[in-house]
């Protein structure tokens, strides 16, 4: 018996809980919330298989740290392999992605979906799939083997909602003068919300102005089909909550996601001080440069990991930095920024830019921070309010508009700094006004909200708060399932 379980600890698995499989989609903003999620699951007894390609396992090395016995992860060659760490692109890769791992995984997963299956490591069959919403590719491959897949969505339920919408529904702009001021309109939504047709996602647009009844290329037909499947699910699991989105969350079921159960867990990101920042040094630099700094007088500027914003927008926002003489801390990976801008912000001391990775989460709990200047990915969003820090709020593709107008007009808290994305290019007079709302003495009604939402955030994921019992309750549907009931 000794000797059996010694075996069993060093082979890294273990008995009991039931086993799920879990595919994230290979983009960073996609799967650290995914993985984030594997890591609750794991902490409540579930076992989990996590899929991986060569570029993306390095990901998984603090979720196998934390959960050595009960997480394992499953490494296939893909024809879509490619580097994690900066922008990619929903297309050609989405498509690639989904062909080079559909066959190998559907493979995998009839050989472990059998009640008798076992692969000799004590993982046993499996009962359930999470998948991101981008591979909605194994739908079919779960619905084949009779095991229930379950959607994780990275965004918001509006968001989520919003956009299965637009491919359940295909509306589209008319053509000419007509379709000047054309929005799209979400009536089966709380509040009826509508959007300018330049504000939908641009991954929809392309798909539906690519010819009459739609676009015949092999990537968009299967960006249409991922959607579609995912109202085949049997539910969706998002990173959101209901301080935040209560408004959509209580109107369930929605028909935009096909009435299906959605399940808001987040936010999934583990406390400040278990991030498991990986270049503590950096941290320290940016926490030691913001210390000279009086409260809420910074702000922190990112479009994150997949957003580079063009030259002029930059421009803009440079100028609007300097004129205002508001402090700033910019994450700006590649983007280029105006000739001698960097130099004199140092020389002045009023600015510091980070080039590659930046600790966004130690800089917005700071307290010199007052503002986030952001595109409003939803990671983005979630960050900031659950540091209590508002936003000034940029959007410029995809679900970036639901995500700022909920931070603008529901949520209360950000200020929007231009609604133009990528085709508009705001005044930097507009945008340093925009600065001022936030940042300093002026911002201190919209500061209030955002600490007022933080606190909310923090009582949601304690002990039975909303986000809690959300959780407590997709684990017990997944034990269910392993239970054979």
């Amino acid at each position: 018996m000794a000797a059996a379980a010694a075996e069993q600890a060093a082979s890294g698995s273990t008995t009991g809980g039931p086993h799920v499989l879990v595919v994230p989609y290979p983009a960073q903003g996609h799967m650290q919330p995914l993985l984030h999620l594997a890591s609750l699951l794991a902490a409540r007894g579930l076992r989990l298989t996590v899929v991986a390609t060569p570029a993306t396992v390095y990901l998984l090395a603090p979720l196998l740290a934390a959960h050595p016995s009960s997480v394992r992860p499953l490494t296939f060659p893909s024809a879509a392999d490619h580097d994690t760490s900066g922008p990619t692109s929903v297309g050609a890769d989405f498509h690639a992605h989904a062909a080079a791992l559909r066959a190998p995984l559907g493979e995998w997963l009839r050989s472990r979906a059998r009640s008798d299956s076992g692969d000799g490591e004590g993982t046993g069959r499996v009962v359930a799939v999470i998948s991101d919403f981008f591979c909605a590719w194994t739908q079919p491959l779960a619905a084949e083997v009779g095991v229930p897949r379950l959607v994780f969505a990275p965004s918001g339920v509006l968001a989520t909602a919003a956009t299965h919408s637009l491919f359940r529904r295909m509306p589209r702009a008319p053509e000419g003068d007509a379709g000047r001021g054309y929005a799209v309109s979400f009536p089966a939504l709380p509040g009826a919300p509508a959007f300018p047709w330049r504000q939908i996602s641009r991954m929809y647009r392309s798909y539906v102005e690519g010819g009459a009844g739609g676009s015949s290329d092999e990537h968009a037909e299967a960006i249409k089909d991922n959607f579609l499947w995912n109202l085949e699910s049997a539910a969706f699991v998002c990173n959101t909550c209901h301080p935040l989105e209560g408004k959509y969350l209580d109107a369930q079921p929605l028909e935009d996601l096909a009435g299906k159960r959605v399940w808001a867990v987040g936010p999934v990101a583990p406390p400040p001080d278990s991030t498991g920042e990986h270049d503590p040094g950096t941290a320290s630099d940016v926490t030691a440069w913001l210390d000279a700094f009086p409260d809420s007088s910074v702000a922190y500027v990112s479009f994150g990991t997949m957003m580079v914003p063009p030259p002029a927008h930059a421009a803009a926002l440079a100028s609007a930095l300097e004129r205002s003489g508001t402090p700033f801390v910019w994450a700006s990976a590649t983007t280029k920024l105006p000739d001698r801008f960097e130099e004199r912000a140092a020389a002045a001391g009023t600015g510091l830019v980070l080039r590659g990775w930046a600790p966004q989460v130690a800089a917005l709990r700071h307290r010199a921070v007052g503002c986030f200047v952001t595109h409003c990915g939803w990671n983005s969003v979630m960050e900031s309010a659950a540091a209590g820090v508002p936003m000034l709020a940029w959007p410029m593709a995809a679900d970036q508009f639901f995500n700022a107008r909920l931070a603008v007009e529901e949520a209360r808290v950000a200020v929007a700094a231009s609604w133009g994305g990528f085709g508009g290019v705001p005044d930097a007079e507009d945008l340093a006004r925009a600065l001022s709302e936030v940042v300093g003495e002026a911002g201190a009604g919209v500061r209030a909200r955002a600490k007022e939402l933080a606190v909310m955030l923090e009582e949601a994921v304690g002990e039975g708060g909303s986000t809690r019992r959300e959780l407590d309750g997709l684990v017990q549907e997944l034990r269910e399932l392993g239970s054979g009931r």
